[in-house]
């Protein structure tokens, strides 16, 4: 019997690799007229009968290429293009190893856009800017979203979480038909949109309003991706519908609804569930799996923690003529609650001893918020530009949180205690809004701009807080708190930035600006104690009560010089900062103001070493200005056990930032490799001082101390391996250091706590015919931290984490998902859950001709699920452990449905 089923296996998944011959096609891509050696040339190879993509290359920087695959066709159709050429075609006939000697193309005379996206499917072109992939080249499950075809594209990754990489860059933004979607939440278009609409794949480094506007290369980090809609399914509608419900009434319900009209687009979203989840996924598989923590798309409002149940409600539009205007707009209406107890061990360190505190608390709240954005940009003329951005918000929030705190000695002692239960309710407004000018003063490159900015808000609320606290020992004593607080807190921001570009040579330029800035906070909270005696709130307390406006005005005239060749791009400005703060306190008729001039730098430097290659280093010094509670010299006892005073002598914190990047990836070996490193120095960081008496009661002041440093470094290096269509595999390697120092006082003493961590991580993808894929990974970390004291040991800990995805696809109409996690945390305390392995398994059938799909869902499977962690700071150690979503069964169904007018797409032809 198991020779039979070993037999069938080999049939079953060696059959057609022995049917199917290798073959090797290379030469070398160049200028017909010059013999110049053409770069980053597309190869491509299609199928004869079907023009079904069978593999691609990219030339080297010498323009030749080796094209590799594996087929049982004896022929194929051959493929050469590169980007302002003309395209060759030519029939081959398939050997074990082909010279085809130089393949020569023409210049085009005029560079017509449409040419690739109608003549030929060209499975990825490489320009200098841009990196486009035609989605139907890669091939997927017929229900792919946008977030499947990804993970096939080289050089991209895509996480558990949504989160995409490009090659080391994170992508922040995903547009459609260059517009936003909904919301600048990337998985929002990347887990609702299907795969079978999108014709190209556009990925290049995201760039602000004004580098759009002037040309420039991008100066930032990440990436976005375009995806651009095929023109037969331009016109039309899409929606997707989905309802599930499960043990301990657990229930998710979700909708989506896209309208298209060439660059129109109007799109509704809606959703309830009370799993953690976002609600817009609809992944026939694995949505409808809530997180252990209450993370997620900012279309989820919520505290942040513990378990949330939710619902929103959204509507967009976007609309836009090429030259004349781009217009988008969301809104949301958005309700959540939320629950969460923990619970946190805490280790406090002094100079020559050390004590515990233990917290748990309860926590209930809900809040529902109205939010609407708008982007409008108008083109007055070809050297006019004209952009608004308003933001406006309002939210009421509701809060009950109780706290119970124990501190003990090392003897294990009681020293103090402190029981509080705050219950609030409040509101927030808020407005914002951005409106830009820019203006081409010639051809030759002078820009002159302007952006006003401002932001108003308004944060009122109520709240009563019940504290008492306890002292034991000799000196023991309680305190008995029961307030009424009444704060009305508003905060007005106005920002002026003029900017002038001047061009000193065809590539430099000079660049000068000013910056205007008045930030104005208005605090007013009045406190009333219960007086026994009327039986109401009643005593007003003048030590927990405030009422006063701080401003923080800065000015920042700046000079720079920019260059834009064609390998070598940088920009290095000065800035020169005169910040003047003043705070007037009505309450107790205290005033002080400081003023500060600082000088800044910040660089960016990029270097190109072919299409594929990317050096960049980048350094700026950022100013972080103390906030009015640090300043503020009045005592802040809010927290009972610890009581905080501000310093108005403090000094503005410099912050120097200096970051490395290196990037390649080898499209002809769909192998990858990415080098980064940071360093970021703090002199004059703002840090407390704390005094511990021996009743374990703090009080904390703030200095400005140098000495804290934190720096980080890694590289990864990604390879797929592809065989015909038998099979893909890709392995992914991401190993990672972090280093930090942190400085404080504690009792007068200097503390440091010197950190040091290591996370090697490795996984990989196999994926067999579309029908089974396994996505195995591991990772480990070493972390050691050191303190500067005799007395205090080493705190050395390893944690793990490994996960492993199976997904089949067989037999048709069939998905069997399973999703494993396990987590080990080496070094939390006691009472704390070491390890779980977390264990999700979903079976689907797909029924009405595809469209929709039957699931049953085990989230939680062995219920091992845990949210515990540790944290070391300047003069602590911690563990916590709070609410998690716990093992449920779900029964779901989702439909999808479609209606697209023009002419529909014929089988895998090379035309639309």
């Amino acid at each position: 019997m198991i020779r039979v089923v070993l037999s069938f296996l080999f049939f079953l998944f060696f059959l057609p690799i022995v049917f199917s011959q290798d073959f090797t096609l290379s030469g070398k891509v160049v200028d017909a007229l010059t013999n110049t050696p053409l770069e980053a040339s597309t190869i491509y190879a299609e199928s004869v009968r079907d023009s079904s993509l069978i593999t691609y290359t990219i030339s080297n920087q010498k323009g030749e290429f080796r094209l590799e695959g594996n087929t049982p066709l004896k022929e194929v159709k051959l493929f050469f293009t590169y980007n302002g050429y003309k395209s060759i075609e030519m029939d081959v006939e398939l050997q074990e190893s082909l010279d085809l000697g130089k393949v020569k193309l023409e210049e085009q005379a005029e560079e017509l856009d449409e040419v690739h996206l109608v003549g030929h499917r060209i499975p990825i072109a490489i320009k200098k800017d841009t990196l486009e992939f035609n989605a139907d080249s890669f091939k997927t499950r017929p229900d792919a979203t946008v977030e499947d075809v990804l993970k096939k594209l080289p050089g991209v990754e895509v996480d558990s979480d949504g989160k995409i990489m490009v090659n080391g860059k994170e992508v922040d933004r995903v547009l459609v038909n260059g517009q936003v979607f909904f919301s600048n939440d990337p998985k929002v278009a990347t887990k609702s949109l299907p795969k079978d609409i999108i014709s190209k794949i556009q990925i290049v480094d995201s760039k602000t309003k004004r580098e759009e506007f002037t040309g420039d290369d991008a100066e930032g980090e990440n990436k976005t991706i375009n995806l651009t809609i095929k023109k037969d399914k331009n016109k039309g509608y899409m929606g997707r519908a989905s309802a599930g419900y499960g043990t301990d009434d657990r229930y998710q319900l979700s909708g989506l609804l896209n309208y298209f009209n060439d660059t129109q687009r109007v799109s509704f979203i809606g959703g309830a569930n009370n799993i953690n989840n976002s609600g817009f996924s609809y992944d026939e598989i694995y949505d409808m799996v809530g997180n252990s923590g209450a993370r997620g798309s900012n279309l989820l409002n919520n505290f942040g923690n513990g378990i949330t149940t939710s619902s929103n409600l959204g509507a967009s539009y976007a609309n836009a003529k090429k030259g004349k205007y781009k217009v988008d707009g969301n809104y949301f209406f958005a309700y959540s609650d939320s629950y969460n107890d923990q619970k946190t061990n805490r280790e406090n360190i002094l100079p020559d001893s050390r004590y515990f505190t233990e917290n748990v608390s309860n926590f209930t709240g809900a809040t529902n918020s109205n939010r609407g954005t708008v982007n409008l940009e108008f083109d007055i003329d070809p050297t006019l530009r004209v952009s608004v951005q308003p933001n406006l918000s309002a939210n009421w929030s509701n809060s009950n949180n109780s706290n119970n705190t124990i501190s003990k000695n090392e003897d294990g002692d009681l020293i103090n205690s402190n029981e509080r239960v705050s219950i609030s309710d409040g509101h927030q407004r808020n407005f914002s809004n951005r409106v830009g000018l820019m203006k081409k003063l010639d051809t030759i490159g002078t820009i002159l701009s302007f952006t006003f900015s401002n932001n108003n808000s308004e944060n009122k609320s109520t709240s009563n807080l019940s504290s008492i606290r306890e002292i034991y020992g000799d000196n023991a004593s309680v305190e008995i708190l029961d307030q009424l607080s009444e704060v009305d807190n508003r905060r007005d921001s106005y920002d002026l930035e003029a900017s002038f570009r001047q061009p000193l040579s065809n590539k430099l330029f000079l660049n000068l600006g000013y910056q205007f800035s008045h930030d104005r906070r208005g605090d007013n909270r009045e406190v009333m104690d219960y007086d026994d005696t009327t039986g109401g709130y009643n005593l007003f307390n003048e030590a927990l009560s405030s009422d006063f406006n701080f401003t923080n005005q800065q000015q920042t005239p700046s000079i720079g010089i920019q260059s834009q060749g064609e390998k070598l791009n940088f920009r290095v400005s000065a800035n020169y900062v005169f910040t003047d703060l003043t705070n007037t306190d009505y309450l107790r008729n205290s005033n002080f103001s400081n003023s500060y001039e600082n000088l800044t730098f910040s660089s960016n430097i990029n270097y190109s070493l072919g299409k594929n290659k990317r050096l960049s280093f980048r350094y700026n010094s950022r100013l972080n200005i103390p906030n009015v509670n640090q300043l503020q010299p009045v005592p802040n006892v809010n927290n009972p056990l610890n009581i905080v005073i501000g310093n108005p002598n403090l000094l503005p914190g410099i912050n120097h930032n200096i970051r490395f990047n290196f990037n390649n990836y080898n499209w002809r070996e769909r192998s990858g490799v990415y080098l980064y490193s940071g360093l970021n120095i703090q002199n004059d960081r703002v840090s407390a001082v704390t005094t511990t008496d021996e009743d374990f009661l703090r009080t904390t002041r703030f200095t400005n101390v140098n000495g804290n440093y934190n720096g980080y470094g890694g590289f990864g290096y990604s390879k797929q391996i592809k065989k015909d269509s038998v099979y893909t595999l890709r392995f992914n390697i991401r190993p990672s250091f972090s280093i930090d120092q942190r400085v404080s006082f504690t009792n007068g003493t200097e503390l440091k706590g010197k950190s040091f961590s290591v996370f090697p991580y490795v996984s990989t993808t196999y994926n067999y015919k579309e029908l089974l894929e396994i996505e195995p990974g591991y990772g480990i970390s070493f972390n050691n931290t050191k303190y500067n004291l005799d007395r205090l040991d080493d705190i050395r800990y390893t944690s793990q984490n490994a996960s492993l995805r199976v997904t089949s696809y067989w037999p048709k109409n069939l998905i069997w998902g399973n999703d494993l996690r396990y987590s080990y945390n080496g070094n939390v305390g006691p009472g704390f859950n070491k390890d779980a392995l977390f264990w999700n398994m979903s079976l689907g059938l797909q029924v009405l001709k595809e469209k929709g799909t039957v699931k049953i869902l085990a989230y939680d499977l062995l219920d091992q699920n845990i949210n515990t962690r540790r944290t070391t700071g300047e003069d602590f150690i911690q563990d916590y452990q709070g609410t998690m979503l716990k093992r449920y069964f779900m029964a779901s169904f989702s439909y999808k449905f479609d209606q697209f007018g023009g002419s529909k797409q014929r089988g895998r032809g090379r035309r639309f």
